[in-house]
């Protein structure tokens, strides 16, 4: 059951990125591309772990995975405020 819901949040995330993907080539908001990456990185950990089904002791490695997810969304946060704030 726990590699069907992986599964399922694999396929959401991927759908995500490719909505936020979609906004970005209509708008070119960088914004944008960097949430649709986050949400790719997000897929592939958790398509990591559907497929190696980790033990306890070693799914803190690939919870780094997600974590590089959320620091690019906090990286594209930071931009966004950071053009804005310059002009």
């Amino acid at each position: 059951m726990r590699q069907f819901l992986w599964g399922m949040l694999t396929m959401t995330c991927i759908i995500a990125a490719l909505f936020f993907l979609r906004y970005w080539r209509a708008s070119r908001d960088r914004l944008f591309a960097f949430f649709a990456c986050a949400f790719a990185v997000m897929a592939v950990s958790w398509a990591a772990l559907a497929a190696a089904s980790p033990a306890f002791e070693a799914r803190h490695y690939i919870f780094l995975i997600r974590l590089l997810a959320f620091v690019i969304l906090i990286g594209g946060i930071l931009d966004k405020n950071q053009r804005v704030g310059s002009l």
